[in-house]
């Protein structure tokens, strides 16, 4: 019996005395200046917003936060380098879905994908599938009857091969049973001047990248590829609204760290993404991408992430899709 309640003395002071550390490792981290890593050109969408992100985590953590742009090969560059930082919660990473996409485009990638662990899923914007102001498609619904009635006939630019532009149109095509060809294009601009040109007949793109061709009328929105309608364009309805149940392609947004960061530190990271996600300037930021924020942790953020992963590797498979 003695040895009985020494032992549990023991437990209770040795759990007691674990708690204290964690405490102390939170209020610890971080230690030095903060690395967040951004897979895609300066100047981009991404990048503006990771560094009101950046400016956001600095005030509230109390150290520098640089970002730190490393485009290239699909954003595999800027993933492995967080892949391989160490786990301590100083490298962050802010993406896309093209983190969730490239595992099933790419077969020998230079890091593992469960080396990246979510910190927080930041919201879901849409894609937008456009016309020129002449062109006789006026929504998302004839666009569907032209496809099926000409199979292989319509065409459609994209940002480039295994974008979350070129993935949003071929789960459209296989969720509605459609034939359209696709012209795949090095960026957005480029999509842009041949769809204004009559090169193509519809692009899917990116919200920022066709919204200020709304406003000079040169471009008109058939539909968006998210699973509820956007608040920029809430008169666009839904590709599920034109008639195809169930389809949704949203592009997640999201940060995430190594895996294997101390939970404390982990903890913290997570409130202070939340608090500097509610900053006037990241929302504004956040807004020009068309983001809705949801804010989700890690655990809700992994599920979701699993659940994309699997439906872009079969989207992918079906369509044959490659990377080059």
């Amino acid at each position: 019996m003695m040895q009985r309640r020494t032992f549990t003395r023991w437990s209770v002071a040795l759990a007691a005395a674990g708690a204290l550390a964690g405490t102390a490792a939170a209020q610890d981290f971080p230690s030095r200046a903060m690395r967040l890593v951004v897979p895609f050109p300066a100047g981009g969408g991404t990048d503006v917003m990771a560094r009101a992100l950046g400016e956001g985590l600095s005030r509230h953590l109390g150290q520098p936060v640089l970002v730190d742009n490393k485009a290239g090969a699909g954003t595999v560059i800027g993933n492995d380098a967080v892949a391989k930082a160490p786990a301590d919660g100083h490298t962050l990473l802010l993406s896309t879905s093209a983190v969730l996409i490239v595992p099933s485009l790419y077969p020998r990638l230079p890091y593992a994908p469960a080396a990246l662990a979510p910190v927080m899923l930041l919201g879901v914007a849409p894609n937008v599938a456009v016309v020129r102001a002449d062109s006789p498609l006026r929504s998302g619904r004839d666009l569907l009857e032209q496809a099926r009635a000409r199979p292989g006939r319509i065409s459609y630019a994209s940002a480039g091969n295994g974008t979350t532009t070129h993935l949003a149109a071929e789960l459209l095509k296989t969720t509605a049973g459609v034939s359209m060809v696709h012209v795949p294009y090095r960026g957005a601009s480029p999509a842009v001047t041949d769809l204004m040109a009559g090169q193509v007949d519809v692009m899917f793109g990116t919200l920022p990248s066709v919204a200020p061709f709304f406003k000079t009328g040169k471009l008109r929105a058939l539909g968006v590829t998210s699973g509820a309608r956007s608040p920029l364009l809430p008169e666009v309805p839904t590709f599920a609204e034109a008639g195809v149940p169930g389809y949704a392609a949203d592009v997640l947004y999201g940060v995430y760290t190594t895996t294997g960061v101390p939970d404390a530190a982990l903890e913290r990271l997570v409130a202070a993404v939340r608090t500097a996600s509610q900053t006037e300037a990241f929302r504004r930021r956040a807004e020009a991408e068309g983001l809705v924020l949801t804010l989700q942790g890690p655990a809700e953020a992994r599920r979701l992430q699993r659940a994309e992963e699997a439906k872009w590797a079969q989207v992918i498979k079906a369509s044959g899709i490659t990377a080059d």
